[in-house]
This record gives structure tokens, sequence and C-alpha cells, in this order.
């Protein structure tokens, strides 16, 4: 509403209330709010009367710090690689609108980093909208059931009760985690697979410091694939983690080391993941993922010998 009254100066209630798909009543109380928070609205009542900001009211320039300034513009740059659906007319929009604000020499510093700056983000294939990712963050902030249809690749879409513990965005993907009273277990959801999600009456308790990421993390190292591997690591866990993402296994720290828990379906792929590793480590299991090794350091005998 306030952008409206800025930019046209005038506007009739019905137009006010057609551009922003609001009642009357909604209408009113919007303009209630703005006076509260010390925003003169003048209104005209007759067939040609409307609301307006009082002649001469401008809102004071929006100060910034320089490190807020740059965290203001590198996570609009990053909402662009998020995976969000219509992101980039977003983002360019909530820009645009900072910037009408803005005092000259911020907007030139935002303004640069949009300009100069580029992040390597994982990008993925944005879901047609935003519709899921607003119910289900709204839900797991007021621990409301949500009813979910869901479509996974190759299979039946199905419907079923869910308690939104959190969401989290990795590898290129959204994802929900929570309970599913369909399955009777916790669950994680990609969110680009579901159909619908509205809000239940229900409510739930979420467990106490629950780390969506962190259980997405071993969700998606413990899924079983065609081999188990373990690998007996000579380092520490802080070392491990640093040079093996989360997602490649899980790490338990032994007196002999940190034991790498894997599943894999390839394993010269888990071969070349090892081999770069600056510490030595001891293949427990399986001997076929010995031979994969064998053959990278074969090949690199060979190529160490040609002059």
């Amino acid at each position: 509403m306030l952008e409206l009254l800025q930019t046209h100066g005038r506007l009739s209630g019905a137009e006010m209330s057609r551009r922003l798909e609001v009642d009357g009543r909604t209408l009113r109380r919007y303009i209630v709010m703005l006076e509260q928070i010390g925003i003169p609205i003048l209104s005209e009542r007759g067939r040609h009367g409307g609301y307006a900001l009082m002649p001469g009211f401008k809102l004071p320039p929006m100060m910034f710090t320089d490190d807020e300034a740059l965290a203001l513009a590198l996570g609009l740059l990053a909402a662009r690689s998020l995976g969000l659906a219509e992101a980039a007319p977003a983002v360019a929009s909530a820009q645009a609108k900072l910037e009408r604000i803005m005092p000259a020499g911020l907007k030139q510093r935002v303004g640069a980093i949009d300009e100069t700056v580029r992040l390597d983000l994982a990008r993925a294939t944005a879901p047609e909208d935003n519709a899921a990712l607003v119910t289900l963050s709204s839900a797991a902030q007021a621990r409301r059931r949500v009813q979910l249809r869901y479509q996974p690749p190759g299979a039946a879409e199905s419907e079923r009760g869910f308690d939104p513990y959190g969401l989290a965005f990795y590898d290129g993907c959204w994802y929900a985690v929570g309970y599913c009273h369909l399955r009777q277990d916790m669950r994680t959801f990609r969110l680009d697979r579901i159909v619908t999600a509205s809000a239940l009456p229900q409510r739930f308790k979420r467990p106490d410091s629950f780390d969506a990421l962190a259980h997405l993390r071993t969700s998606l190292a413990s899924i079983p694939r065609t081999h188990a591997t373990k690998v007996l690591l000579n380092t520490d866990l802080r070392t491990a983690q640093r040079f093996l993402k989360d997602a490649i296994g899980l790490f338990e720290q032994t007196a002999d080391g940190v034991l790498l828990h894997n599943q894999a379906d390839d394993l010269s792929w888990l071969a070349r993941q090892l081999a770069g590793l600056p510490f030595g480590f001891h293949i427990l299991t399986p001997d076929a993922l010995r031979g994969e090794l064998d053959t990278i350091a074969q090949r690199l005998s060979q190529i160490a010998r040609v002059r």
C-alpha cells in the first residue's frame, strides 16, 4: 500500500483494493496500521475522493552500516540461486524498492556487489511456485500439521498428514523434514515434488533443538545402496568432515581414527574421493573398493612414467 501511495500520489479505495487484491475492510485496516507507525495518510470521501500521503511527506533514507549493506547485497544475489520460483524478478523488484529509499552512497555500494560479484551455488529446477515453501515454513513455525499430496518419480501420487519440523536447502534442492503420519516415521520430501500442501488445525510438538539440515544429511547418507562400505580414516573428526562432504556417509570417532560408514552405487567414484585425501586410511569392507583404488594407482603410475 505504501509503495502504491508513493508511486501514484492519490488512488481511490476501489482501485487500491483491486491492486492489493483485498476487500474494503482489510484496506481500511492497512490504513490504520500505517497511521499507527507515524505515516500521515489523507483520505477524502466522495466520488473523486481517495487516499494520499500528506504533501511533503517522505520516508527518511534507509540507513545501513557497510557490513549490513554487504549482507543485504549478498543475500539478494544468493536468492537467485536458491531454487525459488520466479527468483530473478522477485530479487530485481526487491532491490529496486530498496534503492528508492537508500542514500546515494549506499545504493552505489549495493549496486557494485550485484554487478561484480558472482556466487557458485548449486542450482535446482525451481518448482512451479513458492506456495509449498511458504505453507510449510509457516506450518513449521506454528507447529501445525499439513496435508500433503506428493508425487515421487516413477510412482503413484500419494496423500498424507505431515508434521513439518523444518526445511533445508541442500545440494540444489529444497526439502521438508518431519513426521509422516502415513508411514508413522520421520520422512523427507522434496518441495519440487509436492503437488499441494494445506494447513490443518491439528498441532504437534517438535523435538527440542531439531536441526533440519543435519537430519537431512544423515538421512541421505544412510539410504541403502548397492555397496555398504567401511573405511577407517587416520585423522580426527573435524579434519575428516573438512575434506569429505557430510553426504558421503556417517562419521564415527573411534580410538583408532574416524570410521566412515558409506552407502555407494559406484565404488570407482568413492575410490576417487578417497584417493584425494591428504591423510591415510584403511579399507575394512568391501574388497572391491581396494581393487578400484589399485586401478587408480596403476593409471597414475603409468601417467607418471610418461616423459
